[in-house]
């Protein structure tokens, strides 16, 4: 008796599965393959095999393409926010900094200094102070600091500063879904130096 039943995944309604999506955030994120497998629990060479996936159904020839490509998760709460709200830059929302130990800087913050925890997210710890966020950032190499500035219409920023000459490091992208269905978008421009600025916004969130 033969079986008509295809063998194998599915095929996936989007343009990119919901594992390559992640992969081409952290890619669009700066991150190398060794951090997003790091994040994401994966090995790195699933990781370069997502990356080719992604990169041959984008029709792109390079990482760098991609961490500029403006496509949007289709299950987004971001699509219907692409060309609403203002265009100027607002406060700032969050400083990332760098520590060499996470645990052990996640200790200082909390216990030492006193600022109150928010969430965790593998090796980053964030706190509240005062109205801005704290991320650190475990072990990895990069910027000392990076400022990101709060704007409400993440898209229309990006098009008004690439108009202005500001360069695009890395397009819009979702960072991170809250247990409340909201979620963090971000994305980076340099600065007069060739230093990275990120613009973040939240969108969806629920009421009640």
């Amino acid at each position: 008796m033969t079986s008509n039943r295809k063998r194998g995944r599915p095929a996936h309604p989007d343009i990119l599965t919901p594992g390559e999506w992640r992969v081409a955030e952290g890619v669009r994120h700066g991150l190398t393959n060794q951090q997003i497998a790091r994040r994401q629990g994966i090995s790195t060479d699933a990781v370069k095999y997502h990356v080719s996936n992604i990169l041959g159904k984008l029709g792109m020839a390079s990482r760098e393409e991609l961490k500029r490509w403006r496509g949007i998760d289709s299950a987004s709460a971001m699509e219907g926010r692409k060309t609403m709200g203002s265009t100027r830059i607002g406060t700032i929302g969050q400083i990332a900094r760098t520590v060499s130990d996470i645990s052990a800087a996640r200790s200082w913050y909390r216990d030492v200094l006193g600022l109150e925890p928010l969430f965790d997210a593998g090796n980053m710890a964030f706190f509240a102070c005062n109205g801005v966020r704290l991320m650190l950032v475990g072990g990895e190499a990069g910027p000392e600091s990076i400022l990101y500035f709060r704007v409400d219409d993440l898209h229309g920023v990006f098009a008004r500063l690439e108009a202005a000459g500001a360069r695009t490091v890395s397009a819009p992208h979702r960072i991170h879904t809250h247990e409340d269905g909201s979620e963090e978008w971000m994305g980076f421009v340099e600065d007069s130096d060739g230093r990275p600025l990120g613009l973040m916004t939240t969108v969806g969130a629920r009421e009640g």
